[in-house]
C-alpha cells in the first residue's frame, strides 16, 4: 500500500510482483494525460487499487494530484502557476476587521448591512436576531475577529417561500480572472472558519446575477460551539460569463435556514439555471431554536482548484476598499465641515468630497446628532438631510435647521460623539 516506507534492495535482489507494487507504483508519480485517464485507471479487473499517498500527474493541465484516501487534490497545477500571488481574494474584509456601522445591532428582521462591511444579511420572514463583530476567532489562525448571528426569536415552523441568507455580492469587473463562460474557465475556491452550536447539513452557493445560474455545495457543522475550517472547491463554468462592470455580477451566499420552497428539490453541485428547490437541499434551520447562533471569519474566494493559505492585509487597505461602497464620517464631538455659504436662512446645500472614489455616486445617505454652526452666533440642530445629488467623489446634501442667517461662513458639526454622516453606494 502507499506509505510503505523505503526498502533496500541489494545487489542481486529479486523483485516480487508485489514489491514492485508495493514500493515502486504506489509510491512513484504516475503519469496520465487526462484527470479521465488517471481515472480509468483504477478500480476495474486486474487493475490496482486506489490507496492514501499516491501521486498522480496530468500532462493535459500539467497538474500534481494527491490521493488523500477519498478524493484527487490538486497539489500544484496550471491554476497555481497562473494565478497572482497577491489579490488573489476577491472577497473583501474576509476577517471581519472593518466594521463602520458598529459592532452590534439587535432586533433584525430585515436585510441590511448592519456589522462587518460587504457583508449582507437577510432573514425573510424567519425569526430575529443580533448581529455582533466579536473577539473570538480560531486560535493560531491570524484572525482576531468573527462575526455572530444569534437568534433572539425563533421560527422553527418556517413558511415555505421564508430563508435566511447570509452573503457578499461581487462587481463583474472585480472578478473576471475566473473567466467564467469561456473554454478556459478557472474553478472557484472558497475556504472559510464556522461555528456554531446548531450542529448538522448547511448549504453555500455561487449565485451568477447576470446569467440567472447557480452552484451549490453542502458542508457540516460537526461539532458544537467549535470552530472548524472549511475548504469547496466550486466547478468551473464554461456558460455564461460575467459582465465588465461594476455591477453585482455574482454572490456568494450561505443559507442559515429555508422554506420548502429552497429544500425540495436535489443539490445542483454542477452550475445551471437556478431552480429554487435545489439551492438549500438539507439545510438545517439556525431559527430553530432561540440562542442557536453561527459564526464566521477567513472568508476567502480565489480563482482555481486550490484554496490556498488566506491572505492577510494590513487595515487601511481593507478599509480603503470598504469605503468603496459605504463612506462614514465621525469622531469626536465638535468635529466639523466646512459648509460654505447656506442657500437660505433655514437651509444648506454642502458639498462633501469623500476619501475614496465610490463604487457609484452615493445611492444614500444616514446622519444623526448633527449641527450646523455659525461662528459667533451658536449652532443649530439639523433635523432633516436630503442627498441632492452624488459622483462617485463628493456628494451634495440638502440640509434642514432652524432658522440661519444666509451670510458667513458655518460648518456642520458632529454634536456627540455617537454623531455621524455617512453615504452608502452599497450593491
Amino acid at each position: 500500500m502507499a506509505g510503505a516506507g523505503a526498502k533496500l534492495f541489494t545487489s542481486g535482489s529479486v523483485l516480487t510482483a508485489d514489491q514492485v507494487n508495493t514500493f515502486l507504483m504506489d509510491q512513484s508519480i504516475m503519469r496520465f494525460s487526462s484527470t479521465t485517464a488517471r481515472d480509468d485507471a483504477f478500480g476495474g479487473a486486474g487493475e490496482p487499487t486506489l490507496a492514501e499517498g499516491m501521486f498522480a500527474y496530468t500532462t493535459d493541465t500539467n497538474t500534481l494530484w494527491l490521493y488523500n484516501g477519498s478524493e484527487w487534490v490538486n497539489l500544484l497545477g496550471s491554476d497555481i502557476g497562473t494565478q497572482a500571488l497577491s489579490n488573489r481574494n476577491v472577497i473583501i474584509n474576509g476577517a471581519m476587521q472593518v466594521a463602520q456601522r458598529g459592532t452590534s445591532t439587535a432586533s433584525i428582521t430585515t436585510a441590511n448591512y448592519y456589522t462587518a462591511d460587504r457583508f449582507i444579511f437577510e432573514p425573510s420572514f424567519m425569526g430575529t436576531w443580533t448581529q455582533s463583530i466579536q473577539n473570538d476567532a480560531p486560535t493560531g489562525s491570524g484572525f482576531r475577529k468573527s462575526l455572530k448571528l444569534l437568534c433572539t426569536t425563533a421560527d422553527a415552523s418556517p413558511a415555505a417561500s421564508d430563508y435566511i441568507l447570509f452573503d457578499q455580492r461581487l462587481e463583474g469587473q472585480n472578478i473576471q480572472q475566473f473567466l467564467k463562460g469561456t473554454a478556459s474557465a478557472k474553478s472557484f475556491a472558497l475556504s472559510f472558519w464556522v461555528k456554531s452550536n446548531a450542529t448538522g447539513t448547511y448549504n453555500v452557493e455561487l449565485l451568477d446575477n447576470d446569467n440567472t445560474r447557480v452552484v451549490t455545495a453542502a458542508y457540516t457543522v460537526d461539532v458544537s460551539g467549535t470552530w472548524e475550517k472549511k475548504t469547496i472547491i466550486f466547478p468551473a463554468d464554461t456558460t455564461g460569463a460575467f459582465d465588465n462592470d461594476n455591477a453585482s455580477s455574482m454572490q456568494l451566499n450561505w443559507w442559515l435556514g429555508a422554506g420548502t420552497t429552497f429544500t425540495s428539490g436535489t443539490r445542483d453541485t454542477l452550475w445551471g439555471t437556478v431552480v429554487n428547490a435545489d439551492r438549500a437541499v438539507g439545510q438545517t434551520n439556525v431559527a430553530a431554536a432561540t440562542s442557536n447562533y453561527w459564526q464566521i471569519t477567513g472568508v476567502q474566494l480565489e480563482a482555481g482548484a486550490v484554496a490556498t493559505p488566506f491572505e492577510f492585509e494590513d487595515y487601511g487597505t481593507t478599509l480603503v476598499k470598504c469605503q468603496r461602497y459605504y463612506t462614514k464620517w465621525s469622531g469626536a464631538a465638535n468635529d466639523r465641515i466646512s459648509l460654505g455659504v447656506p442657500y437660505s436662512t433655514t437651509k444648506a446645500l454642502p458639498v462633501l468630497h469623500l476619501p475614496v472614489s465610490m463604487r457609484t455616486g452615493a445611492t444614500s445617505v444616514e446622519y444623526l446628532d448633527l449641527q450646523l454652526e455659525k461662528p459667533g452666533v451658536g449652532s443649530s440642530a439639523v433635523t432633516a438631510v436630503v442627498l441632492s445629488g452624488s459622483s462617485t467623489n463628493s456628494f451634495c446634501i440638502d440640509i434642514t435647521s432652524s432658522s440661519l442667517t444666509a451670510f458667513e461662513t458655518r460648518w456642520l458639526q458632529l454634536s456627540s460623539s455617537s454623531g455621524f454622516l455617512a453615504a452608502s453606494a452599497e450593491l
